[in-house]
């Protein structure tokens, strides 16, 4: 790529636009913005610039050679290629620096996609290739940034020095901002451009020291798109995560580089690391002063063990947060096309773990084997056999339609149907991680279906059917 990313001080510094029309009207904008002094040569003015005149000089005139005198910045922003050829020529024989807004390969300059929180800029650039995806990501962007974020930067910078000597390392530093960054009362004050008393709050802040926190976080069914905003801000900021087998490799690659990953593999039939070591892994990191991810797959609360983790860390005295995630009941069927509840054929839905505590407690069979509604089942694949003979002994139809779904959410995704009294059968066709569908919305994913991958996998089809 032939241009350098740059941020320029344009304050006070002479700038010449070339051009009245809507394309010069959005570089004087910017230009303006940052205090540039700004000329515009054109015959005619459109009303975006004619609204600004007080704010520019305007020169009624055609461009000329002349024009160039003294300026730091030119723009060449006509709707007349050569008139913007001839101003890029005789702007760069100068080593002045030009923008030729028609033409950025032949631009020392190009203006980047931004995405503002005055003082804080962000600045991106696809090269002049592919302007929509500078569009689209300026977008994501700007609807992932804090509005706060501009002021919060302002304090900051007035406070580095003060923060800096209040903590001694720059992980201590970090570990402080990540702490306060999205505090609710700071947040408001922020919001209310308080800016002396969001200063008095973070003086008051920093002479506290800055505890450990275990933020429990539900990393979703699969696909990474799924992830919470929060969630993705949290893997930002961590210094260490402990995440679960089932979280995708997609999620991962999104935890800040720098953190400390340790793999604590929870699956159903396989712990790796039992229960109680986990907990202790979260206390010891904690009480270490860390900022401790534990990252679960789709809902921390939804069969996770995640309320047993908080117990330990209440029992410490650690401070945690919990951050929800789409757990798969929810987020599996919506992508094989299975809507969990549908006015005629299901009102309700009931969501069971097949993996049972080690006392043999049962569900409440009778009361799962009803009809009209949608019986879904987490970890269920080694006790298929278990549940469809409990389910049928207590009265449910073998007929009844059942959907299993394997690795929902992602690109692997396969979804094998049939009937309950097949249950076991389809099982086996089927690898962990998979959720069980049991009730009549399974037959819906014949017309509702409509992830890429029930289409496009090539070999056999993703969505089959047996009996």
């Amino acid at each position: 790529m032939e241009h350098l990313p740059l941020f320029i001080n344009i304050k006070h510094r002479p700038c010449l636009v070339v051009g009245g029309g809507a394309v010069a009207a959005r570089k004087v904008r910017l230009l303006l913005a940052r205090g540039g002094r700004v000329t515009v040569v054109a015959p005619e003015l459109d009303a975006g610039l004619q609204a600004r005149q007080a704010e520019l000089c305007w020169l009624e005139q055609c461009f000329a050679e002349h024009h160039l005198d003294g300026q730091f910045l030119v723009v060449a922003a006509t709707d007349n290629t050569e008139v913007n050829a001839r101003v890029y020529q005789l702007a760069n024989r100068r080593g002045i620096l030009v923008n030729k807004a028609d033409d950025s390969k032949r631009s020392a300059v190009i203006f980047p996609s931004i995405v503002e929180r005055f003082p804080l800029q962000i600045a991106f650039s696809t090269g002049g290739g592919a302007p929509w995806l500078a569009r689209l990501l300026r977008a994501r962007l700007d609807a992932l940034l804090p509005g706060h974020w501009g002021e919060l930067s302002r304090v900051a910078g007035k406070l580095r020095r003060r923060v800096q000597q209040a903590f001694g390392s720059s992980d201590e530093r970090r570990r402080f901002w990540a702490r306060v960054q999205d505090d609710v009362a700071l947040t408001t004050l922020l919001q209310q451009r308080d800016h002396a008393g969001a200063e008095a709050w973070l003086r008051q802040a920093m002479s506290k020291p800055v505890a450990g926190e275990v933020i429990l976080v539900g990393a979703g069914p699969g696909d990474p798109d799924l992830l919470t905003i929060k969630a993705l801000n949290e893997l930002q900021k961590a210094d260490v995560v402990l995440f679960d087998q089932l979280v995708s490799d997609e999620v991962l690659a999104l935890i800040r580089p720098e953190a400390e990953r340790v793999a604590v593999g929870k699956k159903a039939g396989h712990h790796s690391v039992p229960q109680e070591q986990i907990n202790q892994l979260l206390v010891e990191h904690a009480l270490a002063g860390k900022r401790v991810v534990r990252l679960k797959g789709g809902d921390p609360f939804m069969f996770g063990r995640g309320a047993e983790e908080l117990q330990s860390l209440k029992a410490a005295g650690i401070r945690y947060q919990v951050v929800p995630g789409i757990t798969a009941a929810a987020g599996a069927t919506a992508y094989a096309g299975i809507p969990l509840t549908h006015r005629d054929h299901a009102q309700s839905a009931v969501f069971i773990t097949g993996h049972c505590k080690q006392d043999g407690e049962e569900p409440d069979w009778a009361s799962l084997a009803k009809g009209r509604q949608t019986l879904v089942i987490y970890m269920g694949l080694m006790r298929s056999a278990h549940i469809r003979r409990q389910l049928l002994h207590h009265g449910l139809d073998g007929n009844t339609p059942v959907a299993i779904i394997e690795r929902g959410t992602t690109r692997q995704q396969r979804v094998v149907r049939g009937r309950l009294q097949e249950l076991a059968q389809l099982a086996e066709q089927v690898a962990s991680p998979a959720l069980m569908v049991i009730g009549e919305v399974a037959t819906l994913a014949d017309s509702l279906a409509w992830f890429p991958p029930h289409a496009d996998t090539a070999g056999t089809d993703t969505m089959e059917r047996c009996g």
